[in-house]
C-alpha cells in the first residue's frame, strides 16, 4: 500500500492511496481456497469443485469483497499511522479500478481540532437562589384542595351559574348540517373552565335542568379543524343535571387522601417540589451563562461537515415549523446566516465539552443510564413496562440517553472549578431573569450532543 498526502489545510486532509493489484489477487485467491473446501455445484462432490470454475462463477463478487475490505483497511491504517481523529466518516473517491491493475483512490477527511488544556478557574458566574415563600406553598395546597373538590346536585334546584358542573347532551351544526365530532351525550362541563370555544360556556349560565339551550358561537379563525375555522355554528344543548362543587378544607384528611401522613408532611413535600423547580430554573440559567462564556473564550476551528450536519438539522425544524403554519421571517438569507452561526456554536461547545469530559475521565455509569431509562418510562404512566422492554431491546436507542447525562456531568465538573457566587432572589426575580435570558439567547444555541 502506498499513501501520498495531497493536502492538509486547516482540519481537512486528503490522501491518495494505491493498493497493489497483487494484494487484491492474493485476497481473492485466499477466499477461493476457503470457498473450495465447502462449495457444491451440480456434478461435483462437496469440496471437489475446481478452483477455476469457482473463480469463473464467483470471482467478480469476491473481487468486490476484497476491494471493499482493502479500501477500508488501508484508509484506517493511513489515518492511524498519522494519529488523526476523524470528525466524520472519510469520503472515498475511486480513481482507478480495473481488475488486474493497481487500485487508486483518494480519501478526504476532516479531523477533530486540538483543543488543548482548558483553565476554568478564571470563569466567574453567579447562581441565583430563590427560597420558597409560604404563600407559594399555600397556593399549591389550595390547588390540591380544589382538585379534590366533591360534586353534589344543587339543592334546592336553581339555574346554572359560573363554577357549576353541568351534565348535558349537545349536537352542533353549521349551516343546518351536523358535523363530525360536534355531538356528545352525558358530557360534564364546568362553566367558566374555558375548555370550550369562546362564548360557549357563557351562554349556559342561567340554563335549567330539562330545558334546551341553543348556543350560538363562531369558531376561531385558527381553529384546528380547517373545515370549521371561522364558521358560525349552533349547538343544541339539553341540560340533564346541575351540580355544584363542595370545597375541601386543607387539613390532615386532605393530606391522607393524597398519601401523606398529615398536612404538615404534605406542606413539606410541596415546598421541596417547588424548591426543586426553582433550583432547576437556576441550574438552567447558570448552565446557559457558562456556555456563553465558554463560547466567548474558545474560538478554535470546527469541522465544516459537522457544522453542515447541525445546520441541516436546525433548518429542517424551521421548515417543519413553516409547514405547521408558523410565519417565516422575510429575509431567509439572513436567517440561514444566523442559524449557521448557531450551528457552529453548538458544534464547538459540543466538542469542547466532549474533550473536557474525556480528558478528565468523566463517564456515564450503567446505573445512571438505567436511571435515565426509568425516568423515560415514568413519563408514560401505565405503560412503564412496555417502555422498559422497548429500551431493553434497542441498545442503540438506550445509548442516545448517554449524551445528555455526559453533558450534565461535564457541566457540573466545570462549575466545580469555576468561581461561582450565590445571590439570593425572590421567585419573581428568578423567573424574570430566566425569561430575559431566554429572550436574549435562543434555545438553539445549546451545545450539540457531545460525542
Amino acid at each position: 500500500m502506498q499513501v501520498t498526502e495531497l493536502s492538509a489545510e486547516g482540519l481537512k486532509r486528503q490522501f491518495k492511496i494505491v493498493v497493489p493489484a497483487g494484494d487484491l489477487s492474493a485476497k481473492v485467491d485466499e477466499r477461493l481456497a476457503e470457498l473450495a473446501q465447502t462449495a457444491t455445484l451440480p456434478g461435483f462432490r462437496p469440496g471437489k469443485v475446481p478452483v477455476g470454475l469457482l473463480k469463473k462463477q464467483y470471482g467478480q463478487a469476491l473481487y468486490g469483497e476484497a476491494l471493499e475490505a482493502a479500501v477500508n483497511a488501508s484508509t484506517a491504517k493511513a489515518i492511524e499511522d498519522r494519529g488523526l481523529k476523524p470528525a466524520l466518516q472519510p469520503r472515498v473517491d475511486l480513481k482507478q479500478l480495473e481488475e488486474g491493475k493497481d487500485v487508486e483512490f483518494e480519501v478526504a477527511i476532516e479531523v477533530l481540532p486540538e483543543i488543548g488544556k482548558v483553565d476554568f478557574s478564571g470563569v466567574e458566574l453567579e447562581r441565583l437562589k430563590a427560597t420558597v415563600p409560604d404563600k407559594d406553598v399555600d397556593e399549591a395546597i389550595e390547588r390540591i384542595a380544589k382538585a379534590n373538590r366533591e360534586q353534589k346536585p344543587v339543592d334546592p334546584p336553581r339555574p346554572a351559574q359560573k363554577g357549576d358542573a353541568i351534565k348535558l347532551d349537545f349536537v352542533g351544526s353549521v349551516d343546518g348540517k351536523e358535523f363530525p365530532g360536534g355531538a356528545a351525550t352525558d358530557y360534564t362541563l364546568e362553566i367558566g373552565s374555558g375548555s370550550f370555544i369562546p362564548g360557549f360556556e357563557d351562554q349556559l349560565t342561567g340554563a335549567e335542568v330539562g330545558k334546551t339551550v341553543d348556543v350560538k358561537v363562531t369558531f376561531p379563525a385558527d381553529y384546528g379543524a380547517p373545515e370549521l375555522a371561522g364558521k358560525d355554528a349552533i349547538f343544541k344543548c339539553t341540560i340533564k343535571e346541575i351540580q355544584e362543587f363542595v370545597d375541601k378544607p386543607a387539613d390532615d384528611e386532605l393530606a391522607k387522601k393524597n398519601n401523606f401522613e398529615n398536612l404538615e408532611a404534605m406542606r413539606k413535600a410541596v415546598a421541596e417540589r417547588i424548591g426543586q423547580d426553582y433550583s432547576q430554573i437556576s441550574r438552567s440559567m447558570i448552565k446557559r451563562h457558562l456556555l456563553d462564556k465558554l463560547a466567548d473564550l474558545h474560538k478554535f476551528p470546527v469541522p465544516e461537515g459537522l457544522v453542515e450536519g447541525e445546520f441541516n438539522a436546525i433548518w429542517q425544524r424551521i421548515e417543519e415549523a413553516k409547514k405547521n403554519g408558523q410565519k417565516p421571517e422575510d429575509d431567509e438569507e439572513k436567517m440561514r446566516k444566523e442559524y449557521r452561526e448557531i450551528a457552529e456554536r453548538r458544534v464547538r461547545l459540543g466538542l469542547l465539552l466532549a474533550d473536557v469530559g474525556r480528558s478528565n475521565s468523566i463517564d456515564v455509569t450503567p446505573e445512571e443510564l438505567n436511571q435515565a431509562v426509568m425516568r423515560e418510562a415514568m413519563r408514560y404512566p401505565g405503560q412503564e413496562r412496555q417502555v422498559l422492554e422497548f429500551y431493553g431491546k434497542n441498545a442503540e436507542l438506550k445509548e442516545q440517553l448517554r449524551a445528555p447525562i455526559f453533558e450534565e456531568k461535564t457541566v457540573d465538573f466545570i462549575l466545580e472549578l469555576a468561581k461561582v457566587s450565590e445571590k439570593s432572589v425572590t421567585p419573581e426575580e428568578l423567573l424574570k431573569a430566566a425569561r430575559e435570558a431566554e429572550e436574549e439567547k435562543p434555545a438553539d444555541t445549546a451545545p450539540s450532543a457531545a460525542p
